[in-house]
């Protein structure tokens, strides 16, 4: 049996290894390592496939982060409500930009935004909502959506665990994360869905104005070469990410795919274990599964995780400190939040391996070894 991983880039590389190797030559050869064609074609790509106006591209998810709140022009103070439950770039830009962030709890089950506590958080301060699809799930959408629009609040997507996700309004229509807000981001780190073989991120908007104001942060604020009309910030995809990347969006689909039949996999050998509560598969959303997170019911998730590490078995814990109680957000005191679905959480979930190359050896391998986990207790 190969070795385990939590991520195999290596061996997906070697799936696409001639057409990756040829792509990277090309630009090479070309020299246009920075805003070339390559860039272009795989943004004009991603639009069609996002079935959105326009991408621009940017260094990595957490300046896509910060260039959407930068865009929305938010005054120091202004406050942001996104959720705890959430890996630390979400929030930590935030406070970079001299904003408040607002903690709120998140469903219990599918693990992003509850509109509910949304609605409750709202003040005449609010000037933004960053819901999180986390592990590969949309959030709630129509809801927060529309609580948004009641508000006048923008709405900003991380979408840098769902690409490819998509969305299913009550009237039947679908879109795809990221493109149902003022602003979606997302990541192109190597270990994600739609991964690089370095950093990359992009934002996705339908906003004309929006786009050419993201687009003029991302190139130091300027328009026109030299002329700085706002400040921004220096964040672009290189050509070589963007080549490789353009040959990974072709497979996409393939890929989620490929993730599902794990998480089904999961689901079926773990169906009878009631210490166990595996991941829920919201009516309105597919599930793209970016991580396969369990919630470990008995208490006993820290001594699993030590378990499965003497069977050499990785697995990750995502996220054991919520953004709430981060010593980062000291000065806004946050750790008074009173957000116990969130506490109970981070000391419940564990995420198995989870990636396109995972064979069935492997998978029963892992699965065999969770189950004698609880065997033992038993």
């Amino acid at each position: 049996m190969r070795a385990l991983q939590m991520v195999d880039t290596k061996t997906q590389y070697g799936h696409i290894k001639e057409e990756v190797d040829q792509a990277v030559l090309e630009v090479m050869n070309s020299s246009a390592f920075i805003n070339g064609p390559a860039v272009r074609d795989f943004a004009t790509q991603l639009a069609e496939y996002l079935s959105v106006k326009h991408v621009i591209p940017c260094a990595n998810g957490t300046d896509a982060l910060q260039i959407a709140l930068m865009a929305l022009d938010l005054q120091p103070g202004d406050e942001v409500i996104t959720p705890s439950f959430t890996y630390i770039a979400t929030t930590e830009v935030i406070a970079l930009l001299h904003l408040k962030p607002v903690f709120v709890e998140v469903d219990p089950r599918h693990f992003c935004m509850d509109p509910v506590a949304l609605e409750k958080a709202i003040t005449p301060k609010t000037k933004a909502i960053v819901p999180v699809h986390l592990y590969g799930q949309a959030s709630p959408m129509q809801e927060i959506l529309s609580i948004a629009a009641r508000h006048g609040i923008a709405v900003v997507e991380d979408n840098a665990q769902a690409i490819g996700c998509d969305y299913t309004f009550s009237n039947g229509e679908k879109k795809k994360t990221g493109t149902m807000g003022a602003i979606g981001c997302t990541s192109f780190y190597p270990s994600k869905n739609l991964g690089a073989f370095g950093d990359g991120g992009a934002l996705f908007t339908n906003d004309d104005l929006l786009a050419a104001r993201i687009q003029m942060i991302a190139n130091h604020g300027q328009s026109k070469r030299y002329y700085h009309d706002v400040v921004g910030c220096n964040s672009r995809l290189d050509s070589i990410q963007a080549a490789i990347l353009s040959i990974k969006l072709r497979r996409l689909d393939q890929y989620n795919r490929s993730r599902k039949e794990v998480a089904d996999f999961y689901d079926r050998a773990f169906a009878d274990c009631t210490s166990l509560l595996t991941p829920l598969r919201s009516s309105f959303s597919t599930h793209v599964f970016h991580q396969y997170t369990l919630r470990v019911t008995d208490g006993s998730r820290d001594d699993l995780a030590t378990f499965l590490a003497s069977r050499h078995v990785p697995c990750m814990i995502y996220y054991p400190v919520p953004g709430h109680r981060q010593k980062m957000f000291d000065a806004f005191q946050t750790s008074a939040t009173d957000l116990p679905v969130t506490d109970l959480l981070t000391e419940q979930v564990i995420s198995l391996p989870i990636h396109t190359e995972l064979d069935q050896e492997q998978l029963a391998f892992i699965s065999n070894a969770v189950l004698d986990f609880f065997k033992r207790g038993a």
